[in-house]
């Protein structure tokens, strides 16, 4: 995942539903050394005691050319600009999001931005056992599902990577950021929302609409209709945008299919039914199509044409984030 020349350690954390015991883990990835650019960050062992208290933490190696205090003293990083980074649904959508990170922040030769993550693989499952990926909106009013024990396992998660040193909170999942405002409840550090990141660069970008008299208008693709409303639409529509979802038919025909299809290992049956599914969205005039499933990342090949008219929103969560970890480190530079 991580290659060309780049040696990194960091420590990844992962958390369970409840702040308990944590066992010690650091990990290290090493690919072919390039004697002209090593990127280097600090990495911390952490163990939480019974009470679900931070200990003194020990630093284990690290060559930043400098560090910043952040509120705690007491912290697994001290630098000012350190991210937190709650995983989401899928730890590869995480990883993905953390080599973004890295690499988009070290481009030009500096030091990378130090991060904190809290991985939790057992959320997908709790998120999958309540039906929540496939229930639509009405679905969950209707049988008044419980959310509550996964927001607070999230909430949990966000005041550990705070004590941790995390001067900012970035959850990089779909499904997660429908609960955003419960879970950043009580936060003390900025904590982005993906689509607020997203929505802005849209606005940022002045885009002019396909059809006379009309609003641009956003394609959001997404397996569940709790997503697209409670992570995109809302955001996009405060910037002027104009929201296009799939219709219920296009939705039980079209792109449940596809997801079944690549469940079933059948790539391309899962290729063309997506191809489908953008091309119904392209045809009412939308400018871009946003792909707010992890499911749906990365299945159409590099080549395909209908990728240009398509944008992973996590990309933009990710240029948010070391925007403002560099303006962090400038400004405790000065300080």
């Amino acid at each position: 995942m991580f290659d060309g020349g780049m040696t990194m350690s960091f420590h990844t954390v992962n958390c369970p539903p409840v702040l308990g015991n944590l066992s010690k883990n650091v990990t290290q990835c090493r690919t072919r050394p390039n004697p002209s650019f090593s990127v280097q960050m600090s990495s911390t062992i952490i163990q939480i005691d019974e009470g679900g208290n931070l200990p003194k933490s020990k630093k284990i190696s690290g060559s930043c050319s400098a560090l910043f205090k952040c509120q705690a003293q007491n912290s697994l990083l001290s630098q000012a600009n350190t991210v937190g980074i709650i995983g989401g649904v899928s730890v590869l959508s995480t990883i993905i999001f953390l080599e973004k990170l890295v690499w988009w922040s070290s481009r030009n030769g500096e030091e990378s931005v130090p991060f904190v993550v809290c991985s939790d693989p057992a959320l997908g499952g709790c998120l999958i056992s309540q039906g929540s990926i496939h229930w639509s909106l009405g679905d969950i009013a209707q049988k008044k599902v419980n959310h509550e024990p996964i927001i607070e396992n999230l909430r949990h998660k966000r005041v550990f990577l705070e004590q941790s040193g995390a001067c900012c909170i970035v959850m990089p999942c779909h499904i997660s950021n429908v609960w955003h405002d419960e879970i950043s409840e009580g936060c003390s550090q900025p904590f982005f929302h993906v689509g607020e990141c997203f929505a802005r660069e849209l606005k940022e970008a002045k885009l002019k609409p396909l059809d006379a008299g009309s609003n641009v208008r956003i394609g959001v693709l997404s397996t569940c209709e709790t997503i697209a409303a409670g992570s995109y639409q809302e955001k996009l529509r405060k910037q002027g945008f104009e929201v296009v979802l799939l219709d219920k038919a296009t939705m039980e025909h079209i792109l449940i299919p596809a997801i079944e299809s690549l469940n079933k290992r059948d790539m391309e049956g899962a290729r063309n039914l997506l191809r489908i599914a953008i091309q119904v969205l392209l045809i009412r005039a939308v400018n871009v199509v946003i792909l707010a499933s992890d499911e749906l990342q990365n299945l159409l090949p590099q080549q395909d044409p209908l990728l240009k008219k398509c944008i992973n929103p996590m990309d933009a969560l990710a240029r948010s984030t070391i925007k403002w970890a560099k303006s962090a480190k400038k400004l405790h530079m000065k300080t």
